[in-house]
């Protein structure tokens, strides 16, 4: 059963926001969370950077048994809330 990605209003504009490349990779990300769930091989806890980037993605489980995780922010580093 694959995860569900709560995104919401608030990041979606935040996500607007970022360059063409970091978005890709941001896609890349939700898709490998939606298939794999929070805890991948990759090691991610609750934060990811992107690409390299200075953007960062952060998420928390808010379900683990309905396997619902929602992303809070995505955006530079400066501003995360970690």
């Amino acid at each position: 059963m694959s995860w569900t990605i709560k995104i919401p209003t608030k990041v979606g504009k935040q996500i607007k926001k970022l360059p063409d490349a970091t978005r890709a990779a941001l896609l890349l990300l939700i898709r490998d969370l939606e298939t794999n769930g929070p805890a991948t091989s990759g090691g991610w806890k609750n934060f990811s950077k992107l690409k390299g980037m200075a953007y960062v993605c952060c998420w928390e489980v808010t379900n683990k048994s309905l396997k619902i995780t929602e992303v809070y922010y995505v955006g530079t580093h400066e501003k995360a809330p970690y």
